[in-house]
């Protein structure tokens, strides 16, 4: 049997201890929430990079590999990339890979960064626009092309070229650098006028 002095012994919490600990939770997830969300923006802005320069170094070596030309397709309307192989049998570029697509918020672009990466570019610019296989323009995009022998080229398979892809969230600008050689490169810089570019 149960005592009344046992009962009173067996209290729950009162009302303002409940409040203290509601409002502590607030106050936690207030800081918590803004950290996440800058953290997971990171996370996507820099695996939209690292994604961008595994698919140029696999077409390099894929170009090697098969022993013609591979490009890196590159559209900046549906903000997605894709691998190609030119055939030469029949004289056009054929998919290798299904398009993918850049996380929610970034986007092609270097935004109002005035200058590449040291030693890269003389001047900043975007990878050169994609031609069909007629040999018109693509509008909204941008090729970084291979030969056999894994050296980046232009459309026109003139001699080697330094080319360079940037993504952006707003919060940061990369820059995947292709130097005439065929290195490939990552870097990172705030989206500042006045860059200061840092090798990842």
């Amino acid at each position: 049997m149960i005592t009344r002095k046992r009962l009173l012994n067996r209290r729950g919490f009162t009302l303002v201890e409940m409040l203290f600990v509601v409002a502590l939770t607030g106050v936690i997830a207030a800081i918590a929430i803004p950290m996440m969300g800058n953290t997971l923006g990171f996370f996507r802005l820099s695996g939209d990079a690292r994604n961008l320069s595994n698919a140029i170094a696999l077409s390099k070596m894929r170009a090697a590999s098969v022993f013609s030309r591979v490009r890196v397709y590159i559209d900046r309307t549906t903000r997605t990339f894709h691998m190609e192989t030119w055939n030469s049998t029949t004289n056009q570029w054929t998919a290798e890979t299904g398009n993918t697509s850049l996380s929610q918020g970034v986007i092609f672009s270097f935004l109002s960064v005035s200058s590449a990466p040291p030693n890269t570019q003389g001047t900043i610019a975007e990878a050169a626009t994609c031609r069909d296989n007629a040999g018109t323009l693509v509008l909204n995009t941008s090729c970084v092309i291979f030969n056999s022998r894994g050296i980046p080229i232009d459309s026109t398979t003139a001699s080697p070229v330094v080319d360079a892809v940037y993504v952006t969230d707003n919060t940061a600008v990369y820059a995947i650098t292709i130097s005439a050689t065929g290195m490939v490169r990552t870097w990172k810089t705030p989206p500042n006028a006045a860059p200061s570019w840092v090798l990842q």
